[in-house]
């Protein structure tokens, strides 16, 4: 007797294939749906006012005049060996980054940037800062993404804290309505039921503001080992973003708990360490095909002036200078280094960090734009076959990879839309619309 072909006999399994790979396309990498901050900005919730954004906007500005006031100054701060129009042209988007959006995103800290308060104290705080964000919001004066930090729930004592903190911020803040693209940052995640516990009370948070069902979106911060590799020594953060459901906006890494935890010392302790390299990477991998971005810490050399005053004398203006491109330099290494691994955002801690950070981005997709357009270019013009230029290979893969680069920077301000288009030869609509894979 005759036996059916294989392809006949195997057809459950190919039928199983089939919807493996259906699922698997839904899971298409690429960029997350919707705008993304390349950055977000912390600040103590004791310190946060209805006004605290448009200061943060005047002490930038007033960091970048004062110690970088032309292009050429500028760059060589940030390490970056420029032509002297192009510095300029740098300098000058910089300053219209500041002038028209200085803060992408803003974190009001109930955390470590707050401390430990008794109750009363805390609960003045979180009103306060509940009002404030509502009379911001009513006078224009929020960026497009806004939240706050809650304390860790790292006991039931602290998490009653937290949700207390997290309840009385939402309830003033109610009447105004939810803040735009406002996110609740949970601290030191370990265990998917923590995530699972603020996952609950969002929901119930927003039934009595009022608001939207999934309008308050879910931030959880990598700083511990058990949060990448769990007990049973599988990947942690799967298990975190399954808790979190549609909720999870992004995952940001806690570098300095995370490396006091690994036993790093603290003349080692900064972003380039190799262990925070990884853990780096393993957010990227665990997030690659969602629409969960990544987040990098804060550099901690900050930008501040050792010297204050009106009559400095000459050496005491040379310190400040030294010690203000120092902050810079660090912060737009860190900056390109997360950028060269896939990951868009990062922490600032001080309004100094802003011209850095900007200067930095702008600078890397700049340098990105000719190349990666002759490559893009080439790529379409052979009717979207695999093509060499000079020495580079382009598939669909790469090709991808260019469109992305060029969407990411659009959406950061890096690039203007007829750079793009003289770049490409695509037009903004054509390049969203475009998919080669």
């Amino acid at each position: 007797m005759a036996l059916p072909p294989l392809s006949e006999a195997l057809t459950p399994a190919l039928e199983s294939l089939e919807q493996g790979l259906l699922r698997l396309k839904q899971l298409r990498p690429g960029l997350p749906p919707g705008r993304r901050p390349v950055h977000v900005l912390y600040g103590g919730a004791h310190l946060f006012q209805t006004r605290t954004l448009a200061r943060v906007r005047e002490v930038a500005r007033a960091a970048l005049d004062t110690y970088a006031p032309d292009g050429t100054t500028f760059a060589w701060a940030l390490g970056l060996s420029l032509a002297p129009d192009t510095a300029t042209q740098l300098r000058n988007r910089v300053v219209e980054k500041l002038t028209r959006e200085p803060v992408e995103d803003y974190r009001v800290d109930f955390e470590d940037g707050y401390g430990v308060r008794p109750d009363a104290e805390e609960d003045a705080h979180a009103d306060a800062v509940g009002t404030a964000l509502a009379e911001a919001g009513r006078e224009g004066l929020l960026p497009p993404f806004v939240g706050i930090r809650i304390k860790a729930f790292s006991s039931a004592t602290s998490a009653r804290r937290a949700l207390r903190t997290l309840e009385r911020v939402c309830q003033a803040a109610a009447p105004a309505g939810c803040p735009p693209g406002f996110a609740v940052t949970l601290p030191k995640v370990a265990l998917p039921e923590q995530v699972a516990l603020l996952v609950q009370t969002l929901a119930a948070v927003e039934a009595r503001s009022g608001w939207a069902e999934n309008s308050v979106a879910l931030e959880l911060m990598v700083e511990t080992p058990q949060a990448l590799i769990s007990p049973d020594g599988m990947l942690g953060v799967p298990r975190l973003l399954a808790a979190a459901g549609p909720r999870c906006r992004s995952l940001h890494l806690g570098p300095y708990d995370l490396s006091a935890s690994l036993g790093i010392t603290g003349a080692r302790t900064t972003l380039a360490h190799p262990a925070l390299d990884l853990a780096r990477r393993l957010l990227v991998l665990a997030t690659s095909g969602t629409s969960v971005s990544v987040s990098d810490g804060p550099t901690t050399v900050l930008p501040v002036a050792p010297h204050r005053g009106e009559t400095l004398g000459r050496e005491e203006q040379i310190e400040n200078r030294r010690a203000v491109h120092a902050g810079w330099r660090r912060t737009a290494e860190d900056v390109k280094r997360a950028l060269e691994d896939g990951v868009f955002q990062g922490w600032d801690l001080h309004p100094a960090q802003l011209p850095a950070r900007f200067g930095a981005l702008f600078a890397f997709f700049a340098a990105e734009l000719e190349p990666a357009g002759a490559r893009l270019r080439s790529f379409l013009d052979r009717a979207a076959q695999a093509n060499r230029l000079g020495v580079m290979f382009d598939d669909a893969a790469t090709a991808q990879v260019l469109l992305n680069t060029f969407r990411r920077a659009l959406a950061c301000a890096a690039v203007t839309p007829a750079e793009v288009e003289h770049a490409t030869g695509l037009s903004v609509e054509e390049l969203a619309r475009m998919r080669v894979r």
